[in-house]
């Protein structure tokens, strides 16, 4: 196993990028301006997921490598590896771990899902955390950006694609997560049960108090038995469209 490495010149080099921040700029995250931009989602994910200790954790699909960082700057004594197939999102998640100082924790493989087993020995990790691509391949706009449509439509790995792979990086009773649109929550759980990854913990999302839930995070264990915790819904903002108490808290704000 082979990780890649780099040195970043600079936060940005091109004016095709932005540099944007986390936690008060604690986080800094270079991006594409057109390209692939990281979202609301990998911040939820990153405060759902159960990492313990000096867990060993993998970030599947890990485009700039936003999870890794997130989780990094949560839990001081973790090790990350950011898994990613495009080759420049491969290079802009270097130089995120390089810009944020993180080269010694946070380490970027390439590689793709589809063939873990040709990079990565079984069994390896106690945490999975994944952002899969949502959308099956015929339906909704195709965005014409490669980033954008390998990230979003299941052209390159499916669902399926996703959760196999983890299934045999955890090891029996690890954890993974992920988070995905509430609208194929049923997918979500069915995949995870066929790859033995035991749903054992769910929570909903929602922009509002009174709207319908967009996203779904899922947390299943490896093995474990049947038993379903659904937690608390988690609601984004206010009546006046600002942030909730909970989400100021998740953004440390």
């Amino acid at each position: 196993m082979t990780f890649c490495k780099g040195k970043t010149k600079g936060p940005a080099t091109s004016p095709e990028e932005t540099v944007d921040t986390l936690f008060h700029g604690k986080l800094r995250i270079i991006q594409a301006k057109r390209g692939y931009r990281f979202s609301l989602d990998a911040v939820l994910l990153g405060h759902f997921a159960t990492i313990r200790g000096s867990d060993r954790v993998i970030d599947l699909g890990t485009g700039n490598g936003v999870i890794p960082l997130i989780l990094a700057r949560l839990h001081p004594a973790v090790e990350i590896v950011g898994m990613e197939l495009q080759e420049e999102m491969v290079r802009r998640a270097l130089r995120n771990v390089n810009l944020n100082r993180l080269e010694e924790r946070v380490k970027i493989l390439r590689g793709d899902v589809c063939s873990v087993k040709e990079v990565l020995p079984p069994e390896s990790v106690a945490a999975v955390v994944c952002n899969p691509p949502y959308r099956k391949p015929a339906t909704g706009r195709v965005n014409p950006d490669a980033e954008k449509r390998i990230a979003r439509h299941e052209v390159r790995a499916s669902l399926a694609d996703f959760i196999r792979a983890g299934s045999y990086l955890l090891r029996r009773g690890g954890h993974m997560a992920l988070v995905y649109p509430a609208t194929r929550m049923v997918d979500l759980l069915k995949t995870m049960r066929q790859e033995e990854i035991e749903p054992k913990r769910l929570r909903l999302v929602h922009s509002y108090k009174a709207s319908a839930a967009t996203l779904a995070l899922a947390e299943g264990i490896k093995g474990a038995g049947t038993e379903l915790k659904i937690l608390p819904p988690l609601v984004v903002y206010t009546r006046d469209r600002k942030y909730t108490r909970e989400m100021k808290a998740v953004l440390g704000e």
